[in-house]
């Protein structure tokens, strides 16, 4: 039978044309493997034929108007995604500006494509942060106009909808060089100050009021020109022109600050960094208090060498916020011996932490599950068992070591499910239910809880009716 199995070695044996054949008949009536056999042909001819089948496949996707549903929407990801590989592979290493042409072509589909897609988990914009990516990589070979180069760009950036170019001057800075910064910026300052033109309004057309549409436009080209502005300063290294196009009070917006100080930090000025990052700190504000805030503030400690004060700061981000990342920096900085004790206060401050929720969440960070089994040991009331983010993956992981843990957990869940009938999670409670009557046979003790079969009774007394849950079992 090892003659028959699908492998390359027997395909191989099989001859050209019958393999051809089979090709012929696996690909027929459809029309994306059609396309793509036809490309792999094409690919064998030389850069400007497999150009001419790329450009086709374009045009024909910008002519299209239906909505793409989720599945169309995959098989159009897969194939732009080929034609990137493809044109980075058969065309880049002959005729860089010709791919680069190509890349550029297929950047500019994403507007249309997402306007007629449902992409919430990003499957398109993926696909197009690809081909960014092998523009980037092409950017040192091209030998196009820096300053023509420029224009593009700057039409691209303004007439993006959906972020695809918002990388695009980092990813062309070679290509660039200063002559075509220096043109990029021209052209956003003078649009910054310009009236708005019929073009950017266009971009809004599908806003009735007119001055709603001219807001929009007008904040639509700000923005671009702005983010052109920042990313140039960025590439020149200048840290004051960038932190220009904030006001003061910008500066120390908690999404704004972190990376402020860190190219105060890349430019050597931390006390600067600090000051800044201090402004930002929020004063017991935990809607404010971002890990990306207190990473500034620790960065700029450890580059002023204030050990004692980062130290303090690493402490004081880990109680507020039971963050494991801080504890391990703050446990390392420790003298010798020092930090077993620290460790055990740490290990306490978790075990009496509320909510339990996050207290949980950081066991299964860290990962501790010991101090996770006593913690849902000595205060299972208090768990919610609609945080199932949390509590479904530290069940599964509790289970091998700490079933009844595990257990606890799940029939919170199950509780929390079937009370509050959350019908399209009868499902998982089912599942749930199922990994109690498993781990059953692992717990000789259950501390006072109700053995499986008393709880699975109490379950089917006080949820009798709830069919589309019980029907999930049989």
């Amino acid at each position: 039978m090892a003659g028959k199995a699908l492998n390359k070695n027997n395909l191989v044996a099989l001859g050209a044309e019958t393999l051809a054949d089979l090709l012929l008949e696996s690909v027929k009536g459809d029309a994306a493997r059609q396309r793509r056999v036809r490309m792999a042909l094409a690919a064998n001819q030389g850069p400007e034929t497999v150009a001419a089948d790329v450009r086709k496949r374009f045009a024909s996707i910008r002519r299209a108007r239906s909505f793409i549903s989720r599945k169309t929407q995959k098989t159009l990801a897969k194939e732009l995604a080929n034609h990137t590989q493809l044109i980075e592979a058969r065309i880049a290493p002959h005729a860089p500006d010709l791919a680069f042409d190509l890349l550029w072509a297929q950047l500019h589909l994403a507007n249309d494509i997402l306007d007629r897609t449902d992409d919430s988990q990003g499957v398109i914009a993926n696909v197009m942060q690809e081909a960014m990516a092998a523009v980037t990589r092409l950017s040192s070979s091209l030998t196009r106009d820096p300053v023509a180069l420029a224009d593009d760009i700057f039409e691209a950036v303004s007439t993006d909808s959906y972020g695809v170019f918002d990388t695009t001057v980092e990813a062309l800075a070679e290509a660039l060089g200063g002559s075509g910064l220096a043109r990029l910026e021209t052209l956003a300052e003078r649009a910054r100050e310009a009236p708005l033109s019929d073009a950017d309004l266009l971009l809004f057309d599908y806003i009735t009021d007119p001055q709603q549409r001219e807001d929009r436009a007008r904040n639509a080209r700000d923005r671009a020109s702005e983010m052109l502005l920042l990313d140039i300063a960025d590439l020149r290294g200048d840290v004051d022109a960038w932190l220009s196009h904030y006001a003061p009070e910008e500066l120390t917006h908690d999404a704004i600050a972190p990376e402020a100080s860190a190219r105060l930090l890349d430019a050597g000025r931390a006390e600067e960094a600090l000051a800044l990052i201090e402004q930002a700190l929020p004063n017991g504000d935990l809607w404010h208090d971002k890990a990306d805030l207190d990473d500034a503030h620790f960065a700029c400690l450890e580059a002023l060498g204030r050990q004692e004060d980062l130290r303090s700061a690493l402490w004081a981000r880990f109680e507020r916020r039971l963050c494991p990342r801080a504890l391990r920096q703050y446990l390392k900085r420790l003298p010798d011996f020092d930090d077993i004790e620290a460790a055990e206060q740490a290990r306490q401050h978790v075990l009496t932490f509320a909510p339990i929720e996050v207290a949980l969440g950081y066991c299964l960070d860290a990962p501790d599950l010991s101090l996770a089994s006593e913690l849902i040991l000595a205060r299972h009331p208090e768990i919610d068992g609609e945080t199932f983010t949390c509590l479904a993956p530290l069940a599964e992981a509790l289970r091998a070591e700490f079933p009844l843990p595990a257990v606890l957990l799940w029939r919170a869940m199950i509780d929390d499910t079937l009370t509050e009938a959350r019908t399209a999670r009868y499902r998982h409670a089912a599942r749930q239910l199922t990994a109690c009557e498993t781990e059953d046979a692992q717990i000789s003790d259950y501390r006072g809880h109700p053995p499986h079969g008393a709880y699975l009774r109490d379950l089917q007394k006080a949820h009798a009716r709830k069919s589309g849950f019980w029907g999930r079992l049989s």
